[in-house]
């Protein structure tokens, strides 16, 4: 065994169950690429500002689970604990927002970081698919991203999720519920810590998840009854268009998203199969952020589903995936020049686009013909001295069990027809 261990609260994505994520990224993935959505990629790691102007100074993230460090230049960096921010970054960046196409439709997959205490579904490196569109400010746009996440989920066989939908209000009308949300926590008997969070960020004592605070907001205002006509017909443009497309939804009046940038339209994915991380993902209208980390107004949306509690919430509702076989051939060489003979063949058909491996380490035959069953493969290759003096392979259908001898130079063509 290794003298060393996975950090705590992280984990190895190992085969066989490590092609449940890699199902699980391409399934979120798919429908975003049918919609416009490219490709991109951002550093692990980002000045500490970055997250701590667009998260939120008040945030959890940024107070107790940021890991971040100095380099050795002096630099203050962080490890990302999210992802819109560093994406939005980049597009500003790299001036995405001024070549005449709005809104930048962009998708990502990447791994995260949070110093959290770890349980089931809560690690501190976990994996995310997320998706933001800069630039526009459209009710059909987050009502767009709402129905894709909803496609991706039900692609994958999940049927047990719910999405939770609410308006935070914007800079107009949220302004006057903070006044009253503040006055009204101000009364509750709350920590000084709770109650100075209160002073910076009222919403973010509506997401603290103790019990003893839950309870004291049974009376607590609803941000629905302060939204300005405008925010109430832009929520109700966006709940119209996700009814029309058959996507079911139930209204959260005390949904608050864990992150200070969010405006408007806000939501989340939660499965009830998960205990306390039921939260499968989430994401909403951020309008400000831009100007929050020195970039012009451009209004945006997006969201990130959470890989790991993905495949936990599969796991939950007991949906095997149907994943390809990592090989479909493999071939099992009897002396030096079987050996020759069928690499250069696996060769042959891997070129072809045939999934094949070979038995190495000079195995006899009972081992080889373990392995091959081992390796999920639908047919073996077997052959010996014997059966390259007649110009021959032997076949093996690995289910039926039945064997046949074909000609050398046929066994690429032979296995594509039977493989399709």
């Amino acid at each position: 065994m290794s003298t060393f261990q996975a950090p705590k609260g992280t984990y190895d994505l190992i085969p066989p169950r490590s092609a449940k994520f890699l199902a699980v990224r391409e399934a979120i993935a798919a429908p975003l690429r049918n919609s416009g959505y490219g490709y991109i990629e951002t550093p692990g790691f980002e000045n500490v500002e970055l997250f701590a102007r667009g998260v939120g100074e008040s945030t959890d993230i940024v107070t107790k689970e940021m890991y971040a460090f100095e380099t050795k230049g002096g630099d203050r960096l962080a490890l990302r604990p999210e992802g819109t921010a560093s994406v939005l970054r980049a597009a500003l960046e790299a001036n995405l927002h001024r070549q005449g196409n709005l809104p930048v439709k962009l998708w990502y997959s990447g791994s995260y970081y949070r110093y959290e205490q770890p349980q089931a579904g809560r690690y501190r490196h976990f994996s995310q698919v997320g998706a933001e569109a800069i630039g526009a400010e459209d009710p059909a746009l987050d009502a767009e991203l709402i129905i894709l996440a909803d496609q991706a989920y039900r692609s994958l066989g999940l049927s047990d999720f719910r999405i939770l939908l609410n308006s935070l209000g914007d800079k107009e009308c949220r302004p006057v519920y903070r006044a009253a949300l503040q006055d009204f926590l101000r009364g509750l008997d709350l920590d000084e810590d709770t109650l100075r969070r209160a002073e910076i960020n009222p919403l973010r004592v509506l997401d603290d998840k103790r019990e003893s605070v839950q309870k004291q907001l049974g009376g607590a205002p609803l941000l629905r009854d302060y939204l300005c006509d405008a925010c109430k017909a832009y929520h109700e443009e966006v709940r119209e268009l996700i009814t029309a497309a058959g996507v079911a939804f139930e209204d959260d009046p005390k949904l608050v998203r864990g992150l200070d940038y969010y405006t408007r339209t806000t939501f989340e994915f939660v499965h009830d199969g998960l205990g306390s991380q039921s939260a499968v993902g989430g994401g909403g209208r951020y309008d400000g952020l831009s100007e929050m980390i020195g970039g012009p107004a451009l209004p945006s949306v997006g969201w990130a589903l959470g890989v790991d509690r993905t495949v936990l919430a599969l796991e939950a509702e007991g949906v095997e995936l149907e994943l390809p076989s990592t090989t479909s051939v493999f071939a099992v060489p009897l002396g030096e020049e079987a050996r020759r003979i069928l690499f250069a063949k696996v060769t042959e058909l891997r070129k072809v686009g045939v999934a094949a491996d070979f038995s190495y380490g000079g195995k006899g035959l009972k081992g080889a013909m373990k392995n091959a069953n081992r390796s999920g493969a639908r047919y073996a290759i077997v052959a010996g001295e014997r059966d390259l003096a007649e110009g021959v392979v032997q076949l093996k259908d690995m289910e039926s069990g039945e064997q046949t001898a074909i000609g050398v130079n046929e066994i690429v063509a032979e296995l594509e027809s039977r493989l399709g």
